[in-house]
């Protein structure tokens, strides 16, 4: 029966669905689909309509009848405020000049223009927000004005910025030498100068270091609009500087858009390069400053600029088609090129190979070097201060100093005699007391340099120094008196073998020629072999290789010592019977047992020496009168009047003096003071101690007190020397020479002499009213006509034409190497021939190329331009605080974090021992 219906239902289905076919065709099935979904769709689109419909009549329903109605005050309050408003009216003065006032209104203008109006105007077209921004800088600019007026600008011009300036050339100079420190130590590391920079301006400043703000450009931008925040809280009024709004535009228009624009061009090394030429445009380059700057340049990108630059002209001269007289200076400029690029190929080669001076080959060359008389040698101020050094190595100072000593008696005795002889025309009588006054100071240098007891004494014939005290005992002294002595002790520098002689041979009579610019060699200008082993190769005076590394050969290989005080003593082999608590016709004190070692190239010499602590003192005293600021380094232990036998008590003076020793003779203090290793030997050598001072000099202490900067970590204008006139502006100028020449490496007799010298040379070409000539600059630099140029000059930098400047593409690498190397050879060529012969050749070339080096660096630019911006605002705003609100804002620096770290780490010993 299932099977019959089931049968039924599939017999009658199928029928049905043949049948549709038949009827309606293959496709009706598609059609019938699309039906139904029609018929949905429509179904779904007239629910959402009525439902919409409701919806908003129902919510039409509820908010009239649930809502209160709205208030009429707001829009009657806006009517009025409409109707009452009326246009701000713009004041166009600022400073009071008009000359100024003009190019400021231009620079608002076109700030505002494209900082600010580009974008305002597609959201409104109201002009009260532009005017009123307007207003809020002009009311700065106003406040701005009035404070400069009040603030003398003299100190700040003359003392401030200089001051600031030979800083920053201070950290700069400490920190090449620290690289160069650390790489002679490790030569595989290779130190980054501007970290090393920062971290020595840490250590100089202490409390301040703007390492964020020169080396990370967001710091940087922060650091500006907190600044700019501080600025104008100061200069607008509170009810603007309360509209955050419009402070906030205000500043970003002035950090952004202004300042810090401003500062990432001037710090542009290629920018200053540019500057520095344009600054001596009318001076002509100058050819041999140019071979010079390239036989001394250790950039070898530099070298690779001109070389090209070479090659280049050398192809176009080449390309040329000439004749006659033409083909003659066309073949001159090649062989002139060809001779640049020769150069340029054997330096380049040098640095690349890394080759080093080879002392042996640096004394095979000495015998070709030129000849300096003695006689020269004592007259001039450059070759004086070598040969000083090298005497005072040697042990020879003393008749070195007697010589001049008798050049300056005899000066000053002539010149007694002739007022003398002048008043006795005029009938004035005033012989006794002139010649008491020669016959004190020649007594005095009998007493310094000739008596037995001088300490070092001139080794002369004993029968002349006797003649000469019965002259001075039964004759009036005469300007000859010396003469005799003076010519003997001449003699034995010229002719003893540790003195002239074997000054020709050692490295400091070729740093002398250099200085000298005598290291000239005539077959150097036709071929460069590429090597440039010689020493007297370069067409300028300066040698191939640089004149620093003969700063590494020893300047004397015997002086090298090591001290210490010892317990044990042998009887039999010292020149005391007794060693430890000596009487001596019934005194008692200690004597010290100190072994002593001597390295030389031969091997270690020891021998032991005994002094008494009124030897170590009187040797301290001595060196610290020589040796400026060695007394706040070296810490002698202090008497004790009782019981200064105990036992205790002298071990543990043992134990200081021991220190003593130990810092005396550091590396670091003999590297610092070079003459200070003779003074450690005399000291230590195995003999009796000769006393320099006596008892009373040695007991009666200083009157006053010295107060110690160390020079080496302050500001420069910390150590304002007395030597000269009292006018601070001109004592600045001075340490800004001693600064960038590095005048304190050198001994102090002959630093005074230079800087007596510049000091002349000043005046000569100033007279004698150079204080007065700075301050009237200064005057002339702050005037409203002067002022008024630099801010067109910024206008039209920022905005040539009334346009904003596009960025300037950054300059072809090549343009920029040869741009430094030619504003190292203008620098080098302005420098005038006096300078060079009061300072010497090289001493000149490498303060000049220091200056220009230090410029190379943007961050090192940009801590120059914030450390001036600083204290252009400490002066303007006296009383605000601002020294500590700069500590504040660089407190983030993590050299200031890292030197923190190590002053506590450093002390915590100390601490932990009280």
């Amino acid at each position: 029966m299932l099977a019959e219906t089931s049968l039924s239902i599939w017999g009658w289905g199928s029928l049905c669905v043949v049948l549709f076919l038949v009827t309606f065709g293959p496709f009706a099935i598609f059609y019938f689909a699309f039906y139904i979904l029609c018929f949905v769709g429509g179904g779904f689109v007239v629910t959402l309509l009525f439902g919409k419909t409701n919806s908003e009549k129902y919510l039409e329903l509820c908010e009239h009848s649930f809502l209160p109605p709205t208030s009429f005050g707001i829009t009657k309050c806006i009517e009025e405020m409409k109707q009452e408003s009326k246009p701000i009216k713009i004041d166009r003065r600022l400073t009071g000049a008009y000359i100024i006032d003009e190019p400021l209104q231009q620079v608002i203008q076109f700030s505002l223009r494209d900082y600010v109006q580009y974008w305002y105007y597609t959201l409104s077209d109201d002009e009260s927000f532009l005017l009123e921004i307007r207003q809020a800088l002009q009311n700065a600019l106003i406040q701005f004005s009035s404070r400069s007026k009040e603030i003398d600008w003299q100190p700040y011009f003359t003392t401030r910025l200089v001051d600031d300036f030979a800083t920053h050339l201070r950290v700069f100079r400490k920190a090449q030498q620290r690289i160069t420190e650390k790489e002679e130590q490790d030569k595989d590391g290779a130190e980054d100068l501007v970290y090393t920079f920062f971290e020595v301006e840490v250590e100089m400043e202490e409390k301040i270091c703007r390492d964020l703000v020169c080396t990370s450009p967001k710091d940087e931008e922060g650091f500006l609009r907190d600044l700019c925040e501080v600025l104008l809280y100061l200069l607008l009024p509170p009810g603007d500087f309360q509209n955050k709004i419009m402070r906030y535009f205000v500043r970003e228009i002035l950090s952004q858009g202004i300042l810090l624009p401003l500062i990432n061009q001037l710090s542009d090394p290629d920018y200053i390069n540019q500057y520095f030429i344009w600054m001596i445009r009318d001076s002509i380059c100058n050819y041999e400053a140019f071979m010079n700057i390239v036989k001394v340049s250790d950039k070898i990108g530099e070298l690779e600029a001109v070389r090209d630059k070479a090659a280049e002209e050398l192809q176009y001269l080449r390309s040329l088609d000439t004749a006659g007289d033409d083909i003659n200076t066309i073949k001159n400029q090649i062989n002139s090129l060809l001779f640049v690029k020769k150069v340029c190929d054997s330096r380049i080669l040098r640095l690349q190979s890394g080759k080093e001076i080879d002392a042996v080959k640096l004394a095979a060359n000495f015998g070709k070097l030129c000849t300096v008389p003695l006689d020269i040698i004592l007259v001039n101020n450059v070759a004086l201060q070598f040969f000083m050094d090298y005497m005072q190595q040697m042990g020879g100072q003393a008749h070195l100093f007697f010589w001049m000593t008798v050049e300056g008696y005899r000066v000053t005795a002539q010149k007694q005699l002739e007022v003398l002889f002048s008043l006795q025309k005029d009938g004035m009588h005033q012989t006794a007391q002139t010649k008491g006054l020669l016959r004190t100071a020649a007594v005095g240098i009998y007493d310094q340099y000739l008596s037995e007891k001088a300490s070092p004494r001139v080794n002369i014939d004993d029968n002349l120094v006797a003649k000469l005290a019965e002259k001075l005992n039964n004759e009036d002294p005469t300007p000859e008196i010396f003469d005799e002595i003076q010519r003997k002790v001449y003699d034995l520098m010229l002719r003893d073998e540790r003195f002239y002689p074997s000054f020709k041979q050692h490295a400091l009579y070729v740093r002398m020629l250099a200085e000298l610019d005598m290291l000239k060699d005539p077959s150097f200008r036709g071929s460069d072999d590429g090597e440039g082993e010689s020493f007297n190769g370069s067409p300028t005076g300066s040698i191939n290789l640089s004149l620093d590394d003969l700063t590494n050969v020893p300047t004397d290989e015997s002086i090298q010592l090591h001290a210490y005080i010892s317990d044990t003593v042998c009887a039999d082999y010292d020149p005391y019977t007794v060693a430890g608590v000596c009487n001596d016709h019934g005194k008692t004190y200690a004597l010290y047992a100190i072994t002593v070692r001597r390295r030389t190239p031969n091997g270690d010499e020891v021998w032991k020496t005994y002094r008494r602590y009124s030897d170590f003192h009187d040797f301290h005293m001595r060196i610290t009168e020589q040796f400026e600021n060695l007394a706040n380094l070296l810490k002698l232990p202090g008497k004790k009047t009782f019981n200064n036998m105990d036992r205790d008590f002298l071990e543990k003076r043992k134990k200081d003096l021991n220190a003593y020793l130990q810092l005396l003779l550091a590396p670091e203090v003999m590297k610092a003071y070079p003459a200070l290793a003779h003074y450690a030997y005399d000291f230590l050598e195995n003999k009796a101690y000769s006393k320099g001072k006596g008892d009373f000099a040695r007991k009666e202490p200083p009157l006053m007190q010295k107060t110690y900067v160390d020079p080496k970590h302050c500001r420069v204008a910390a150590h304002l020397d007395d030597n000269v006139d009292d006018n601070v502006p001109l004592k600045i100028m001075l340490l800004l020479m001693d600064e960038i020449f590095d005048l304190k490496e050198r001994n102090q007799w002959l630093r005074r002499n230079i800087k007596n010298l510049l000091q002349q040379l000043i005046r000569a070409m100033h007279g004698y009213t150079i204080n007065k000539k700075i301050v009237d600059h200064v005057d002339w630099m702050t005037s409203p006509e002067q002022v008024a140029d630099a801010v067109k000059r910024f206008r039209d930098a920022f905005w040539p034409n009334g346009i904003l400047a596009e960025t300037v593409p950054r300059r072809d690498n090549a343009i920029r190497m040869r741009t430094r190397i030619a504003g190292k050879t203008k620098l080098l060529g302005i420098m005038p021939d006096e300078l060079k012969h009061i300072l010497g050749a090289e001493t000149t070339r490498k303060g000049i190329l220091r200056v220009f080096e230090m410029f190379q660096h943007t961050q090192l630019n940009k801590r120059l331009i914030y450390v001036f911006l600083e204290g252009f605002l400490e002066t303007l705003f006296p009383v605000y605080g601002f020294p500590d609100l700069f500590k504040k804002l660089h407190s983030h620096s993590k050299q200031m974090q890292r030197y923190m770290h190590r002053l506590q780490s450093t002390q915590a010993p100390f601490l932990q021992k009280r």
